[in-house]
């Protein structure tokens, strides 16, 4: 994921509405991608904006 990618995935991820399989979606990636650039993610949503 380019950065740009990464932050947008990190500010959808503070909405309480999204989930990773929507983002993963909006951003052509699959759910372990965004699990794998967004470190923290699968702790909990309240580390997700990290």
């Amino acid at each position: 994921m380019a950065e740009e990618q990464i932050r947008h995935a990190r500010d959808l991820l503070t909405r309480p509405e999204k989930t990773v399989t929507s983002i993963a979606r909006l951003l052509g990636v699959s759910q372990s991608t965004v699990y794998k650039y967004v470190p923290g993610l699968a702790e909990g949503r309240t580390d997700r904006a990290r």
